[in-house]
């Protein structure tokens, strides 16, 4: 009777899945593979998040492979590409946030609009992780989290300087660092082309580096607004007195700081232990604000750094990858990894986990004004031979900077044409 029994519930099992084959299984189960960067995520948190996520989703299995940034442009392109064995291929994909308008091309992507809109508050997202991650309304990144600038400051100095309150507004900034300038420091190193610092500046005026006009984008380094960005970091960088034609990796400016007779820098909170690591004696001296802002009322604007997630369009996989997605952005998982890496959560109303981590609270105020480059997948030709940095360098020496900002324009408009390369 036993075996009668066993016999009849295998039957019925068969019109299902087949006789031993019941869910969550041995063969059954669906892999999905995440192309996930070096250093995005520790391997604690990737082994916590997998056992965590194949205990409940008991149809799917995870296949995390970690890839390096170096070289990872053409690896995706290639994974993309049309005909690609989708059984070979990544299912879901870590790019950087402004990579994503370069990979939407050709409709390589899977537009993940309804599920985004419909469950995953975007409303809420960063706009520097989500606006990338868009083309004509439609989403193909999901942000994922973020990272920006800050001011990294000496206490001691600031201290020493009569400074009890770290500055809120642009003129109480120039002011602080004015009087830094004291007993053998230097209020702030600020290297002269820096792009990205002054990127913010022009977007805290309402300006911006490119505009689409039509279906065309062209320079807007010579508007009135970025001019004004470019004045303020002119005179920001004039008490910084770091060297006009070199940015701030040559020389590092964490080497700079670490010497200990600068006060200020603009960097990552990430970078302190670099400081920390080359200077040990700075432990408990360093402190964080966020780059101020216009007026008081908010921070200023910053560039965003970060992550988007991908599906590509091929996937065999659709409803696993989605189902990844929607759990690595969500906001158990997405505040978990902001902790654990010292990020931002993709979304400001995440940020209230951060107030224990000076730091990343800090980033975490300025990325809610947060932006990205233009969202043109030619950006990375302009950024490939920058015409910004030659344009802050001539300003920075003595060139009229309508000129230098209408020629260096000129060349972003050329680049960005349909016509080039």
């Amino acid at each position: 009777m036993r075996r009668r029994l066993l016999a009849i519930v295998c039957v019925s099992a068969s019109l299902v899945s087949g006789c031993g084959l019941l869910p969550g299984s041995g063969s059954d189960r669906s892999t999905v593979t995440v192309w996930l960067m070096k250093d995005s995520a520790s391997q604690e948190f990737l082994d916590r998040f997998t056992e965590d996520f194949e205990s409940r989703h008991t149809d799917l299995d995870l296949d995390i492979q970690i890839q390096q940034w170096t070289g990872i442009g053409p690896k995706v392109e290639a994974a993309l590409e049309a005909g690609t064995d989708a059984t070979e291929g990544p299912d879901v994909i870590e790019v950087g946030n402004t990579q994503v308008p370069q990979y939407v091309d050709g409709g390589r992507l899977l537009d993940l609009t309804l599920e985004s809109v419909r469950d995953w508050g975007s409303k809420d997202w960063l706009p520097g992780l989500a606006e990338p991650g868009q083309l004509r309304s439609h989403q193909y990144g999901i942000p994922w989290y973020a990272a920006n600038r800050v001011v990294i400051y000496r206490t001691d100095l600031f201290e020493a300087a009569g400074i009890t309150e770290v500055p809120k507004d642009r003129e109480e900034w120039l002011t602080a660092t004015e009087a830094l300038n004291t007993d053998g420091n230097q209020g702030i190193y600020l290297a002269g082309q820096d792009w990205y610092t002054l990127a913010g500046f022009i977007w805290d005026e309402g300006g911006d580096l490119a505009v689409e006009n039509g279906a065309v984008w062209e320079g807007s380094l010579d508007t009135e607004e970025a001019l004004a960005g470019m004045e303020f970091y002119g005179q920001l960088q004039e008490l910084g007195a770091g060297p006009a034609d070199a940015d701030e990796q040559t020389p590092p400016l964490t080497d700079v700081f670490a010497e200990g007779e600068v006060a200020q820098i603009i960097a990552v909170p990430g970078s302190a232990q670099a400081v920390l690591d080359s200077n040990p004696e700075l432990k408990g001296k360093l402190g964080y604000f966020p780059v101020p802002g216009k007026t008081a009322e908010k921070p200023g604007a910053v560039f965003t750094g970060g992550s988007d997630l991908i599906i590509p369009r091929y996937t065999d996989q659709r409803d696993g990858a989605i189902t990844v997605i929607e759990e690595l952005a969500g906001a158990k998982w997405n505040t978990d990894l902001a902790l654990t890496m010292n990020y931002v959560p993709n979304k400001a109303n995440l940020a209230d986990a951060l107030s224990g981590e000076e730091g990343a609270a800090a980033m975490a105020e300025g990325a809610a004004q947060g932006r990205a480059t233009p969202s043109t997948p030619d950006w990375a030709k302009v950024e490939a031979d920058n015409p910004i940095k030659t344009y802050m360098t001539k300003v920075l020496t003595g060139t009229d900077p309508e000129e230098a900002a209408k020629e260096a324009s000129n060349q972003i408009t050329e680049t960005l044409s349909p016509t080039s390369g």
